[in-house]
């Protein structure tokens, strides 16, 4: 039986119900031609009076990482037709009727591409991928650029990595990519990869020595590829060569796992699977909005996790902002290829003093925070900063009582934060 994680069954669950709509973007997954429900009456404990410091104040908490990486992040944002300011886009959960409904025109729009064989991304609407072409051309014709989530070692269960070593399931894993890549490739205008979020930590955690060369794969099978190692180092740099042999229009991505190890460790590991070689990092910020998990509930997507969630705006308990910074910048200094920063599934809480919050209105300050104190951002070499949901219980532009779209109303109003 297949098994899926918190994030893999609430994202599919959404494709499917879309699955039978006809056409149009998952609402779950980022961009949508499909609107979404949702009771839009703000989250719990209503908005903070926020943090202070602006778009350009602040310091940042984290180190600069090499002396290249404005060139690099101001030329990313260049290729992709953007103002030259740190850009902000939407996921998961927040679809386009309901962006247009609130006057909310983002740089970027993410969505997921979830699944290996039956049921799977290709399948969706269409038994070729055109769900590649119709979601990104919404999603242009909307103004923003496409970015897509490739979510598909998630098929067996996140921490099963059986599947890797397989050449059924593989040979489907390959034949999805490449798809993924000629849909790109036919649109003919940039577009932002995201490959595989949660697989890269599994692959830590279970590697000998956690070093993925050491981890069995079938890599060298696929043409693209025929030279690299059979490993799950392989598998990344396979995703990165097929990449630039079949979509060179499409910039890539890779999302480090922070679970355990040092931001150097985990450097190295993402390099022996060609991190290094990509166009950008991608940090995770949080999957879940702070509230969600302090109440534990709903238990399947919010439970299971300990510790302090909610983090201090004022820099000095633990969690905080400049920990986050520091963390991910010093991950980009091990990586040692000055690469720009996109930080991805930034979760959309309302800020309050009261711990917690219920379905779709839970409290967190990430928005609130970034939004206001983008300039430390840029001066990490972050280019962007998408927002969304990381379940089907998160907090969403639906549910926030209108936080996102005056907070971006006011970062764009004051310039934006300069690239660095």
């Amino acid at each position: 039986m297949t098994k899926f994680t918190p994030r893999h069954t609430a994202t599919l669950l959404l494709a499917l119900f879309l699955f039978g709509c006809g056409g149009g973007n998952d609402a779950a997954q980022g961009g949508s031609t499909v609107s979404q429900s949702g009771s839009g009456s703000g989250t719990s404990g209503g908005t903070s009076g926020g943090t202070s410091g602006g778009t350009s104040g602040g310091t940042s908490g984290g180190t600069s990482g090499g002396t290249s990486g404005g060139a690099a992040t101001a030329a990313l944002v260049a290729k992709l037709g953007k103002p030259s300011r740190v850009l902000v886009g939407l996921g998961a959960g927040n679809s386009l009727p309901q962006m247009q409904s609130q006057s909310i025109h983002p740089d970027i729009v993410d969505t997921y591409l979830v699944g290996v064989g039956a049921g799977s991304w290709p399948t969706w609407n269409s038994p070729d991928g055109a769900y590649i072409t119709y979601t990104a051309q919404a999603v242009q014709a909307y103004g923003a650029t496409p970015m897509f989530t490739f979510y598909q070692m998630a098929q067996n269960g996140g921490g099963n990595l059986s599947g890797i070593n397989d050449a059924t399931f593989m040979n489907n894993y390959w034949a999805q990519a490449r798809l993924m890549y000629q849909r790109i490739a036919a649109l003919n205008a940039p577009v932002l990869i995201n490959l595989e979020p949660d697989f890269w930590g599994f692959v830590w955690a279970e590697a000998p020595g956690h070093d993925p060369a050491q981890i069995p794969a079938v890599v060298s099978s696929q043409a693209e590829c025929s030279g690299l190692p059979n490993s799950a180092a392989g598998i990344g740099q396979c995703l990165v060569q097929m990449g630039r042999k079949i979509a060179p229009n499409a910039l890539l991505g890779f999302p480090p796992s922070f679970w355990s190890g040092s931001p150097a460790e985990i450097g190295a590991e993402m390099k022996a699977v060609g991190a290094h070689q990509a166009d950008f990092i991608v940090a995770q910020t949080s999957d879940r909005d702070a509230g969600c998990m302090e109440v534990a509930s709903p238990p399947a997507e919010c439970a299971g996790r300990t510790g302090s969630f909610y983090w201090d705006e004022n820099n000095i308990a633990t969690p905080n902002f400049h920990q986050s910074q520091s963390a991910i910048s010093d991950y980009r200094t091990a990586l040692s290829n000055g690469l720009p920063i996109l930080w991805w599934q930034t979760p959309m809480g309302v800020p309050s003093t009261t711990p917690g919050g219920t379905n779709q209105h839970y409290r967190d300050n990430r928005v609130d925070y970034m939004l206001r104190n983008t300039q430390e951002y840029g001066d990490i070499h972050t280019f962007a900063i998408v927002f969304s949901a990381g379940g089907s219980f998160q907090t969403t532009i639906n549910t926030d009582g209108g936080q996102f779209a005056r907070l971006l109303g006011l970062y764009l109003a004051q310039g934006g934060a300069v690239l660095r």
